[in-house]
């Protein structure tokens, strides 16, 4: 992770400043450092107070930063005055920090001074000459060029721009990068005279190395408050991430760009960038899709018909009449066999060896499963041959061909989650169930699934033949292999989209609601 430390002052509305600094830092995916100039009491209309840290204090702070966890880019802003600027130039030679972005904050957007006049000749003579790039603004500029003696440039035009920017480069800095949007141009590159004829904003980009501009189109938006610390900041976690000077700001621009166009209206004054347009924030931790799922209200009711359907309520009290239970085992096998077609399909679509082989044994299992439900069908006078002269119902149908269906149109992870109600659902429900059996006063007919299922003893149980009716292949998936899949399902969950997170969970919804159609079917029977 790529170390930003930000010198500047604070915003106490979190617009500019420090606290725009760490939002842009953060959405780059670099580790924001501050080390606090001024506290700033402002908000989007105006800054009503200021109040000054301690130069030797500012010192403090860079050197407790830089001398334990480190730095790649230093960014200043505002330095509040000019004891403070000297103390920055010091600090930068003393750790010889290579990379050192200045936004010379002077005047915030509302027009309140940031910087005393008589600081701006220091920052100039003191910063400059060792800064990789500098990042004014045309009142900055002009400014700069004035109180170091420089000739003043007039702007009318694309080419004044270019002209002011070489001018402040003069100043010493590696970089300059003019930012044109006080003066918006028109089509043909023009300062604009009036609203309707601003079109462009040109931002110069000069150094011994680079001319270049990027124009922008112009946006009629209150919300500018805190661009440049904004783009300065991008630039930083840019450079370093080891992308070249021309490309960094270019995409700086953009993203500068992109957060005033997806801003949203705060304050009654110049509001903030939405400096998080770019990112997609996971509704859930990392290893906590499935929690997540279950604990969506959209989820929870098709979840609870399922795992507390009436036909799962008269297996835990011993009640289900046995013909009814026959009538499920034989739409039970039907559907294992469309199981294993469709855990095939997931190791077709893995792309790692290792997941291929892990769907081989899944399949394996469910074929070891289906001689179990087959000896156990024995009892009510059922032949595995008989079972596939049965008629499937619709549904069995209706589920199978879902979760088959998932398989052929949708991704990996999207037919593991159609699987998923499956392999959580009979888990959780005869979880539940075997807590239930000490309550009854009779010994419960379905008793010994309930208890091989959860059992941690069930793979022995059935190598010794002692097992009756193992509920579903889940029940070895869960004791052999299913830590290591949903392990699998919340790795690649946690890449997915809120979109694709929420298409997901509409998935395992319909899955559930299938289930729930089979226990309707089977109660019907």
């Amino acid at each position: 992770m790529k170390r930003i430390l930000v010198i500047a002052g604070s915003d106490s509305s979190g617009g500019a400043g420090l606290e725009a600094d760490q939002k842009v830092v953060a959405a780059h995916g670099c580790y924001a450092m501050t080390a606090t100039t001024a506290l700033t009491a402002q908000n989007t209309q105006g800054v009503y107070g200021i109040h000054e840290v301690p130069s030797d204090f500012v010192q403090k702070q860079i050197s407790a930063c830089v001398e334990d966890i480190g730095v790649d880019v230093v960014k200043t802003g505002m330095l509040a005055s000019a004891s403070t600027v000297d103390i920055v130039a010091d600090a930068l030679r003393e750790h010889s920090i290579k990379l050192t972005i200045v936004d010379p904050v002077m005047v915030a957007t509302s027009g309140a001074q940031l910087l005393p006049e008589d600081a701006v000749k220091t920052l100039c003579e003191r910063l400059l000459p060792n800064t990789f790039l500098v990042t004014p603004n045309i009142p900055e500029a002009r400014l700069m060029l004035e109180k170091t003696g420089k000739q003043p440039v007039s702007v009318q035009d694309l080419d004044g721009l270019r002209q002011m920017a070489r001018a402040v480069h003069e100043l010493g800095p590696k970089y300059v990068l003019l930012k044109g949007g006080h003066l918006p141009l028109t089509a043909d590159r023009k300062v604009a005279g009036s609203e309707d004829q601003k079109k462009l904003v040109a931002n110069v980009l000069y150094g011994d190395d680079v001319d270049e501009v990027f124009e922008l189109e112009y946006q009629q938006s209150r919300n500018t408050h805190g661009t440049g610390c904004t783009l300065a900041s991008a630039i930083a976690c840019h450079l370093a991430n080891g992308i070249g000077i021309a490309s960094a700001a270019r995409s700086a621009c953009r993203y500068v760009e992109a957060g005033i166009k997806t801003s949203v209206n705060l304050g009654k004054g110049s509001g903030p960038l939405n400096h998080f347009h770019s990112m997609q924030i996971s509704p859930f931790s990392p290893g906590g899709f499935v929690d997540y799922v279950l604990e969506r209200e959209d989820v929870k009711v098709a979840w609870h018909e399922y795992t507390h359907h009436e036909f799962v309520q008269r297996m835990a009290d011993g009640t289900l009449p046995s013909e009814t239970f026959k009538s499920y085992m034989i739409q039970d096998y039907l559907y294992l066999v469309h199981f294993a077609r469709a855990n095939a399909l997931a190791g077709y679509k893995a792309k790692a060896i290792d997941d291929v082989a892990g769907a081989a044994a899944i399949v394996t299992h469910i074929r070891h499963e289906i001689e179990l439900h087959i000896d156990e069908c024995k009892q009510f006078g059922l032949s595995q041959a008989a079972m596939d002269q049965c008629e499937e119902s619709e549904a069995c149908t209706a589920y199978s061909r879902y979760i088959l269906d998932i398989g052929h149109s949708e991704d990996w992870l999207a037919l593991q989650v159609s699987l998923l109600p499956c392999l959580l659902g009979y888990w959780v429900i005869a979880r539940r169930l075997q807590g239930l059996q000490a309550s009854l006063k009779s010994p419960n007919r379905y008793a010994t699934w309930i208890n091989n299922y959860v059992g941690e003893d069930y793979t022995a149980a059935v190598a010794e033949g002692r097992g009756t009716y193992q509920f579903r292949t889940m029940a070895i998936m869960l004791k052999k292999g299913t830590d290591l899949q949903q392990a699998l399902i919340e790795k690649h969950a946690a890449k997915q989209s809120p979109s694709r997170v929420d298409e997901l969970v509409a998935i395992f919804i319909r899955a559930t609601k299938l289930e729930t159609g089979f226990w309707n079917m089977a109660a019907g029977a």
